[in-house]
């Protein structure tokens, strides 16, 4: 099962505030949409509580250490293997961490593949992403957007794999 890192990060690898994103980057979201249609999605709970609801066409996982909380619509599990095992009954090959930044730490060790939005700004936040140690990580493809009408900021779509 290959294990994905999904993010979006600033300059300083900030990745919230105030448990929301800190730009608004429709580019980003389209990518967003494009990785992970009919994948299995995990996420903590509180990111979850920022989305509101199930992401349609994605198999929802929410991590969370409280037994007694549930949603419809998502699968609640207490482990990053339990996601993994859930995420095969499904028979995906892939998974797909999407936050926030206590599961990408508890991920990190494990993961394959980071997808890295690098967005060329730096934000005040209170939620941050690890810093990528390039002695275990190969960055594997780069694709940078300038800002338009649209987006507000230049950033650059990037993809990470972990060295052998």
């Amino acid at each position: 099962m290959l294990i994905s890192l999904l993010v979006a990060a600033s300059e300083n690898n900030v990745i919230g505030k105030d448990n929301k994103l800190p730009w608004h980057l429709p580019d980003d979201l389209k990518y967003f949409k494009n990785l992970t249609w009919a994948m299995p999605i995990l996420m903590g709970r509180k990111t979850f509580d920022s989305i509101g609801k199930p992401l349609p066409g994605r198999k929802s996982i929410v991590i969370t250490r409280n037994n007694d909380w549930g949603h419809e619509g998502v699968d609640v599990v207490h482990s990053i293997e339990a996601a993994v095992e859930k995420a095969k009954e499904y028979g995906a090959k892939e998974i797909f961490v999407i936050g926030g930044a206590e599961i990408f730490k508890t991920s990190l060790p494990n993961a394959n593949r980071i997808y890295l939005t690098r967005i060329h700004h730096p934000f005040d936040g209170d939620v941050f992403f690890p810093v990528i140690n390039e002695k275990e990580w190969t960055l594997v493809s780069k694709r940078y957007c300038e800002k338009d009408a649209k987006n507000a900021y230049d950033h650059t779509y990037q993809v990470w794999e972990r060295k052998m």
